[in-house]
């Protein structure tokens, strides 16, 4: 690696351990529901039409967001809804509203399948300021990844209207896959065509059902396509595209993303799960969870848990012990890891090999 990018790595890491000791909590996932209108290949949750478990009443939320409005300023904590899909909730609106009569900012993460103008225009009125929306490919690749045919063309309406609005902040996220790969250049294209100017792109880890579904994981010759196709579409300017916050990088770091890799689960993140489990990123397992908001008020668990976040020194340890890199990788991201603390993949590594 080069002097200028290990500077700049250095520079970086010293800001992070200053977050690291404030941990202020910015972003607040609430995983409203664990029902879905789609059955995706690569989701890690056990979503479908009718969910075991039951949607987590308002009523139940809105303690966690009287908690931190005590100790935080509403304004600067943005409330992610999730799910699940949260526009299987028919009181989405009205849990927004109430986000948003608290100070809070709020949006959701959807596959755009409910996402009907009237559905819309609803949601605005409610309060609604971010919209995250799933495109994993061209027409039938997007079908496939999805678990239901004719779902692309609803997928690419939810996008054009939420793009053509103009009234809230909204991007693009596509789950990059053997069958997507080589459509790239396409997917650029048509949202180009479509006036989006955010594109976040991301892979699959493979835990769970991904871990057997081969197609859905990348090469090493496939991922470093993959890091240049972002790089290269980052120097051309007319989309912002990036990588998502999956692991740290290596020599790509710096020209993949507008920041160096930095797990902000705990530290600026935390989430509230279905089951009222107070965690970090959705997509960490539940052996991380640092309470439940039926027993534990939020910010006490905020402030006085969440060591093994902060402090990952005990991830030091196996194939991260002898690792040069572990000074800035800090041991990857925490979703990387079982409910034993082992490494399950390392992206440097496939960036290095195949």
């Amino acid at each position: 690696m080069e002097l200028r990018r290990r500077l700049a790595l250095e520079l970086s890491r010293g800001i992070q351990r200053g977050v690291i000791r404030e941990h202020p909590l910015t972003t607040l996932f609430w995983e409203c529901t664990l029902r879905c209108n789609l059955a995706c290949r690569h989701c890690g949750s056990d979503c479908r039409q009718t969910s075991l478990v039951k949607d987590m009443p308002l009523e139940d939320f809105l303690p966690v967001l009287d908690s931190i409005a005590r100790s935080c300023d509403p304004h600067k904590v943005m409330i992610n809804v999730t799910g699940g899909e949260p526009l299987m909730r028919k009181d989405l609106e009205a849990c927004g509203k109430a986000f948003y009569d608290r100070g809070f900012p709020w949006g959701i993460v959807t596959n755009g399948l409910g996402l009907t103008p009237g559905r819309y225009r609803s949601l605005l009125q409610s309060g609604l300021r971010a919209v995250t929306v799933s495109l994993d490919g061209i027409g039938p690749a997007h079908d496939w990844m999805r678990g239901r045919p004719g779902v692309y063309d609803r997928a690419l309406a939810a996008i054009r209207m939420v793009a053509a609005s103009e009234a809230v902040e909204y991007d693009v996220v596509t789950c990059v896959n053997k069958r997507s790969i080589a459509q790239l250049p396409q997917i650029k294209d048509t949202l180009l065509s479509l006036g989006v100017k955010d594109w976040r792109l991301f892979t699959v880890f493979p835990v769970g059902r991904a871990a057997s579904d081969p197609e859905l994981q990348l090469s090493g010759e496939e991922f470093r396509r993959l890091m240049a196709f972002i790089r290269d579409t980052r120097k051309e300017g007319r989309i912002r595209a990036s990588y998502g916050c999956e692991g740290f990088l290596g020599r790509w770091e710096g020209d993949v993303r507008d920041h160096f890799f930095f797990c902000g689960a705990g530290i600026t993140i935390g989430s509230v799960m279905a089951d009222g489990s107070i965690a970090a990123c959705p997509s960490i397992r539940a052996d991380y969870a640092q309470g439940n908001i039926y027993r534990d008020d939020f910010m006490t668990v905020w402030n006085t848990r969440y060591q093994p976040y902060r402090d990952r020194s005990w991830m030091k340890k196996d194939e991260c012990g002898a690792c040069r890199w572990f000074r800035y990788c800090r041991g990857n991201g925490m979703h990387l890891r079982d409910g034993y603390g082992k490494l399950l993949f390392c992206h440097l590594h496939r960036l290095e090999n195949d």
